[in-house]
């Protein structure tokens, strides 16, 4: 694949390198008041790529967005409870500010790209999580610098892509998560290459409108439901709940505020496809764990991204945690396409068993529409070569 790695950089001893991570960590407050990193997960896999630098002589300088300042300054949103860290873990790594709190980043101006690079020698691009962004910091400095893609660029990349090109049969995907929309041109693509797509989360209930079924007061995104039909009439198969995990009117869920699941108020109840006025679906149920588990049990290739159910609420945790133990246990090539469902995998301290937990949730969806991203093929433009392909390997220009 056309991508330059570290190895193809000029030497960088004495040399300053620009380093682009996703460093976007969650944040909770601690007990004086300051933030504090709710998981560090980000941060760790930025570290390989920052330590060879360093241990070729550079000196590197971190870049990062932080939440959503929206082009301000926001101090809530302050990179200095990841500098700290980053302190600890690689001594000598500077960290810059929040790229977002300047406009530029996300309006890629021209003046946003040259002050980035302004003392900088190289640079490098180890944030999958935003290489489908046009921002400055990710399609600018290529255009002005010697690049190169960092080692978690690089693994995402052969991961995902074996995704699009190596398949073992059967081929099963996992969606769940809030909205159907945020999930259409991912369900365009894979259908046609799939043996089979599960539906769960918020946007299951989407699905089962489409079917006919009354949803209470669940989730529903009346938009996409003439949309949802079309798939489920497309001839592919697209499973979606048999029974949910529902909450009665007036219930309340738990505030985990990105610590463990806590417990909300009010009674639960497992229905069939069809919910109750004003009962909220935030699961799925017994059943289609059971059918769920048994076709990932079977697969020969797994993709999981998003979560089954509410799993901040350890009430409507099940399905996610059926589903994350069925991956983790399964023999097939297991990949989970980062955000919620990364977390809930990690929580449930089973990241270890799957072969690739992504570190970009959006990156990674709209990397398997098409196996393209911005960011890369700002990278393979930097080398003066065509689009990066897919097909095989990362290796060196």
């Amino acid at each position: 694949m056309g991508l330059p790695i570290l190895e193809d950089l000029p030497d960088p001893a004495g040399k300053v390198v620009l380093l682009r991570c996703d460093l976007n960590v969650p944040l909770r407050p601690g007990a004086g008041g300051e933030q504090q990193i709710a998981d560090e997960f980000r941060i760790v896999k930025a570290l390989p790529t920052a330590k060879w630098l360093i241990g070729k002589g550079a000196t590197v300088r971190m870049c990062s967005h932080l939440g959503r300042p929206k082009g301000k300054v926001d101090l809530r949103f302050s990179m200095e409870p990841v500098r700290r860290r980053i302190a600890d873990l690689a001594p000598g790594v500077e960290v810059m500010e929040n790229l977002r709190f300047d406009p530029g980043e996300e309006a890629n101006t021209p003046e946003t790209v040259d002050a980035l690079i302004a003392g900088c020698d190289l640079y490098v691009n180890d944030a999958f999580g935003v290489c489908h962004r046009n921002h400055a910091s990710v399609v600018g400095p290529p255009t002005r610098l010697p690049s190169a893609a960092g080692r978690l660029v690089v693994r995402e990349v052969e991961m995902l892509g074996k995704l699009l090109h190596d398949v073992s049969r059967p081929f099963v995907v996992i969606l769940g998560g809030s909205k159907v929309g945020d999930k259409i041109g991912l369900l365009r693509s894979l259908l046609p290459r799939t043996d089979a797509i599960l539906v769960g989360g918020g946007m299951c209930f989407t699905f089962l409108a489409a079917l006919g079924h009354d949803v209470g007061d669940s989730l529903l995104d009346r938009d996409d439901i003439e949309l949802c039909r079309e798939l489920l009439d497309s001839g592919k198969r697209i499973d979606v709940p048999l029974d949910v995990r529902c909450l009665e009117p007036g219930g309340e869920l738990a505030d985990a505020a990105g610590g463990p699941p806590g417990e909300g108020k009010g009674e639960v109840s497992v229905t069939g496809r069809t919910i109750g006025p004003g009962w909220r679906g935030f699961d799925i149920g017994p059943k289609t764990e059971e059918l769920y588990a048994e076709e990932i049990s079977g697969a020969g290739t797994i993709f999981w991204n998003g979560p089954m159910g509410v799993f901040e609420d350890r009430r409507f945790a099940s399905g996610t945690e059926t589903v994350g133990r069925a991956m983790a246990h399964c023999g097939g090539f297991t990949v989970i396409g980062g955000g919620d469902s990364a977390r809930a995998i990690r929580m449930l301290r089973l990241d270890e068993e799957i072969d690739h937990l992504s570190s970009g949730g959006g990156a990674s969806l709209q990397f398997l529409e098409d196996g393209r991203l911005p960011g890369l093929d700002a990278l393979a433009a930097s080398l003066g070569t065509p689009r990066p392909e897919v097909a095989g390997p990362v290796s060196r220009a």
